[in-house]
């Protein structure tokens, strides 16, 4: 009918421990993207900037 002993100064460190690597699991699931998928995205998103300026109808401005 023992309990284990549990020295809380370790038991608080191992909790922080654990929550900076779930932070870090968090981090590199967001922003860990190479540079040439951050590149390819870029251009990308210009390239469909580009296409929808070009498609886009120029309506004359009337002077009253």
């Amino acid at each position: 009918m023992t309990a284990e002993v549990v020295n809380l100064r370790q038991f608080k460190k191992k909790q922080a421990r654990a929550d900076k690597e779930k932070q870090a699991e968090q981090n590199r699931i967001s922003f860990g993207r190479t540079k040439a998928e951050k590149q390819l995205t870029k251009a990308l998103n210009e390239k469909a900037e580009r296409s929808h300026r070009l498609g886009r109808i120029e309506k004359p401005e009337d002077d009253k």
